[in-house]
């Protein structure tokens, strides 16, 4: 065999054993996973201890609403999380005697529609609007007050502390709270009602109305004076008769 032969075979053998190598290296190296759209069900069912929140937000849709709107818009929003021990300290009954509108709100009512880092609650300005709506005394008010690291909240009924992160990304923050936030406008004591006003007392009338028993006897009185004028006149004309006769 020649040196051009030898050449020309050592060259072919050199690239198919780069070739393999390639394909061996390429079949190691596995290939990025999507990006995901973020889902809160997921992100609160690996934190463990939502199982009760999970629930809720399914029966109320709330869940579908916070993806979609993750997933189709810039808008951040962050979640207050109440854990499975903070649902079981509510009395007995809470969430059942809700009608199916009222959970609705109730889960609203720990979701702000804004991103907020655990740095930025304390700028913020009180009270927080939720989506619940109305953040005005006696509807669904909110406020948070910071000591150091530490977040509390407080709706007007009870108070609850942030006790850490779950889960943040720059648009979706959700937060663990030791309690269910209340709002007043379905757990706030309702005010007393007010107590009936005292009758107004009638007014008298004037006139004959004011004594039934004045009035007449005025009436009566001038009657009878009227009868003997009358009689003294009629007895005149008789006595005038009798001398003429």
């Amino acid at each position: 065999m020649d040196q051009k032969a030898l050449f020309s075979l050592s060259f072919t053998m050199l690239l198919f054993l780069f070739q393999c190598a390639t394909t061996v290296v390429v079949a190691q190296t596995p290939a990025p996973a999507p990006a995901g759209p973020t889902n809160i069900t997921k992100i609160l069912e690996k934190a463990g201890q939502y199982t009760t929140l999970i629930r809720l937000c399914k029966i109320t849709q709330i869940c579908d609403q916070i993806n979609t709107q993750l997933n189709n818009s810039n808008q951040g929003l962050t979640v207050f999380a109440p854990t499975d021990n903070a649902f079981s300290n509510l009395p007995a009954g809470t969430l059942n005697s809700l009608t199916d509108q009222q959970k609705v709100s109730l889960v609203q009512f720990h979701i702000l529609p804004a991103f907020l880092s655990m740095s930025q609650f304390q700028t913020v300005s009180n009270p927080l609007r939720t989506q619940a709506g109305d953040s005005a005394a006696g509807a669904f008010p909110l406020n948070v007050t910071t000591s150091g690291s530490q977040v509390n909240v407080s709706t007007g009924v009870n108070d609850a502390t942030v006790a850490n992160t779950v889960y943040s990304d720059n648009q979706l923050a959700v937060y663990q709270v030791d309690k269910v936030l209340l709002p007043l406008s379905l757990f706030g004591t309702p005010a007393p009602a007010a107590a009936p006003s005292a009758p107004k007392a009638a007014k008298k009338k004037s006139g004959a109305a004011d004594s039934p028993v004045g009035g007449g006897a005025d009436v009566d009185a001038s009657g009878a004076a009227g009868n003997a004028v009358r009689g003294a006149v009629g007895l005149g004309i008789a006595v005038l008769a009798i001398f003429g006769l």
